[in-house]
């Protein structure tokens, strides 16, 4: 640690009230126990500001997480970036979060253009690339884990909020799918990297932006919105049915996991292992419910469907997979559907994010996707009890539908290892463990949205 030395100790008392309020942090339902500053360096300087890298651990929950911050420090903070304040270190110098400094993140984009290293910190850009250095910046606000950065239309420089020790997936599997031309992703341009407590971390990633795109979320939302406006219109009818792009959705996954195969290779999970799958499927469900009570009553038929994946009696093919997929993971440009953070899920450890799986926990995880779209509008929203039937019929009719088109899309051309329709007892139970999962997460996060999965819990778990 060097430059930051000396506002150490104010930071981190300022950070202890700060970091809860932050979209990206990740234990928002523990109080904090400690914010120590892991590491820190200059990264750039001029007469107005300062941008400080920093990497601070945080105890909260029985466990240390550790959070990395873009410092900026002026003497006068403008009004623009108030929003940004975290507080004053000294009389005089107020520090920022400078994810929002449009001047400084163009300077982090500069050091990727040039090959630089800062004290450990290596910027570097891919083989062959030659990155533009003017070019204005934004921040988007619309992201939970992460920070990203446009600039104008040709970039986005992801930056990683919570570091984990290791290669991140999202960079492996991006240098992976870009090495054999896959066609449904975003090109990776450069990244950010170093070592942390004697283990190799990802900082950021800089790749090509989509402009002119819209999420997966985004267009099937509205295409419920509009089911719930016209009761008596059939789905094929409406002006905004998604099937089709589920369809082609489920064809652009397929090919994905084609072009991973490719570059990673598989794995066989014998018959034997299974057991040890299903054993980690329980252990999830466990600590779940040792959390949330309203998951106990559907605890037999989870274990039952768990179950069934064991007796499966054949050996099933593993491959690195997306690990994190549904709606807003995925975009739809004017060619085609390119799919997005590679990161896994967020809470799972970093072992089992990189660990080789049946591209079905991808398929799941869409199918809950769709679940998910299909009912959120729904929440907290009253009907008569005349229209409440119908409506909830319609969302059902909505998400079979556009589930049903997935699959189809997906098992259409041949291409992957895994065929959903042929392996029903182990999708059903992948979707049990996502839901399960979803359960955590939206307790944790968004309570009034529990329902959700635990609905979806209901039918697969009775069904």
């Amino acid at each position: 640690m060097t430059t930051m030395v000396t506002h150490a100790e104010a930071l981190t008392g300022l950070l202890s009230t700060w970091l809860p309020k932050q979209r990206w942090f990740g234990d928002k339902q523990s109080e904090i126990d400690d914010v120590r500053v892991v590491s820190a360096a200059l990264w750039f300087e001029d007469a107005a500001a300062r941008l400080e890298h920093v990497v601070v651990g945080v105890a909260s929950g029985g466990r240390v997480e550790r959070y990395q911050l873009l410092v900026g420090l002026r003497a006068e903070l403008p009004e623009r970036l108030e929003h940004a304040r975290i507080g004053d270190v000294e009389p005089g110098l107020t520090a920022y979060d400078a994810a929002h400094d449009h001047e400084l993140t163009g300077e982090v984009r500069d050091l990727i253009a040039a090959d630089a290293d800062r004290e450990g910190v290596r910027f570097r850009h891919e083989p062959g690339v030659e990155i533009q250095t003017d070019l204005a910046s934004r921040p988007i606000s619309a992201e939970q884990s992460n920070t990203s950065v446009v600039f104008g239309g040709e970039y986005i420089m992801k930056l990683f909020r919570k570091l984990d020790r290791g290669v991140s997936p999202d960079l492996e599997l991006h240098r992976a799918l870009r090495s054999v031309g896959s066609e449904h992703i975003a090109d990776l341009y450069g990244a950010i990297e170093g070592e942390l407590q004697d283990a190799p971390v990802t900082y950021g990633l800089l790749q090509k932006f989509f402009a002119n795109t819209a999420d997966g979320w985004a267009m099937a939302t509205a295409s419920v919105r509009d089911l719930i406006n016209e009761p008596e219109t059939p789905l094929e009818e409406l002006g905004s049915d998604f099937s089709t792009e589920a369809c082609r959705l489920g064809q652009a996954v397929a090919a994905v996991h084609a072009d991973l195969v490719t570059a990673l290779g598989t794995e066989v999970v014998a018959v034997d292992r299974l057991d040890s799958v299903v054993a980690g499927m329980n252990a999830r469900l466990d600590a779940v419910l040792r959390r949330v009570s309203g998951l106990a009553p559907f605890e037999p038929g989870i274990r039952r469907v768990f179950a069934e994946v064991a007796s499966h009696g054949e050996p099933v093919i593993v491959q690195r997979i997306h690990g994190d997929l549904h709606l807003g993971q995925v975009l739809r440009t004017l060619q085609n559907w390119v799919l997005i953070d590679f990161e896994g899920e967020p809470a799972r450890p970093l072992p089992e994010r990189v660990a080789k799986m049946s591209p079905l926990r991808d398929v799941a995880g869409m199918l809950r996707s769709f679940d998910y779209a299909a009912h959120h509008l729904l929440v907290g929203h009253v009907e008569s009890e005349e229209i409440a039937p119908i409506v909830d019929a319609r969302v059902v009719e909505w998400a079979d539908r556009n589930r049903a088109a997935f699959i189809e899309g997906y098992s259409k051309d041949g291409v992957t290892l895994a065929d959903p329709e042929a392996n029903p007892a182990l999708l059903r139970a992948l979707e049990l463990d996502k839901a399960v999962y979803e359960v955590a997460y939206e307790y944790d996060n968004r309570p009034s949205w529990v329902d959700i999965p635990l609905r979806s819990i209901a039918r697969l778990a009775t069904t």
